[in-house]
């Protein structure tokens, strides 16, 4: 039977009759999943992957972040310690009610969806061995990224942290955050203790991209600079550590691409 992408989406839709379309951040997600569905074709065909794998790669970004509307409407945060998003996703999916039949019908992508969705928002990517799966795995991880790099320059900063933009940018830059950024690593949420920290977050999960292609879109359309520009910082030694932020991510995507450009042409 292979894959309907149109009939996942009808599916969504009717899913999210569920939700209220006119709360902000149900409607941030919404839009959010439609851009990373977007995302993953984009990405999926930059690498020259099948017809089947990129309408695959389509469907998982739809419904990446099925658990968050949840999520929204016990909560009303987006915060990982209200829930785990992408673990409630994949049992609310896969679970004894099997949700996914709602999506598509054909069975034999289970696997590969399931981990994707489970794993899209761990700290790190493990235990997968299969090779198909780990591609797709690290494929919604990539356009789940991109994606937020559009999200944290168009949504409400209140929508995003709770704040306005001018207290959004009071404060230090902690030094775990920072250490991180220095050693080319994404930052731990638990060391977030300022709204520059959560900010410097944004930009440095950059450095669990996984494809060359990825940060090509990222450097297209100036994600990087633009993010860190957004902010009015207070201090001034947090506004020099965010230039100096840009000019590590910047220099880490120009030498990614670099050395991995040609070894995505699949």
């Amino acid at each position: 039977m292979g894959i309907d992408f149109a009939q996942a989406k009808r599916a969504f839709e009717e899913y999210l009759d569920e939700y209220d379309r006119e709360d902000d951040k149900i409607r941030l997600k919404i839009v959010h999943t439609y851009c990373v569905a977007d995302c993953a074709r984009k990405i999926a065909r930059g690498m020259n992957l099948s017809p089947e794998d990129t309408e695959l790669a389509e469907v998982i970004g739809l419904l990446h972040d099925i658990g968050r509307f949840e999520q929204v409407r016990q909560f009303d945060s987006f915060m990982p310690d209200t829930m785990d998003h992408a673990a409630y996703g994949a049992q609310l999916l896969f679970g004894e009610k099997k949700m996914i039949r709602r999506f598509l019908a054909e069975e034999g992508y289970d696997e590969i969806i399931c981990k994707s969705i489970e794993k899209h928002s761990d700290f790190r990517l493990e235990g997968i061995q299969d090779e198909r799966t780990l591609l797709h795995a690290r494929l919604i991880r990539d356009a789940d990224k991109l994606d937020n790099c559009r999200v944290k320059l168009e949504a409400s900063m209140e929508t995003l942290l709770g704040v306005d933009e001018i207290q959004a940018g009071k404060g230090e830059i902690s030094p775990k955050v920072w250490k991180a950024c220095a050693e080319h690593k994404p930052v731990l949420s638990s060391d977030r203790k300022s709204f520059p920290d959560h900010w410097v977050s944004y930009v440095a999960q950059i450095f669990d991209v996984n494809f060359a292609v990825t940060f090509s879109i990222i450097k297209e359309k100036n994600y990087i600079q633009r993010i860190v520009d957004r902010l009015p910082y207070e201090s001034h030694e947090t506004a020099e550590k965010m230039k100096r932020l840009a000019e590590i991510a910047e220099e880490y995507i120009d030498n990614f691409i670099e050395k991995n450009k040609f070894q995505e042409q699949l």
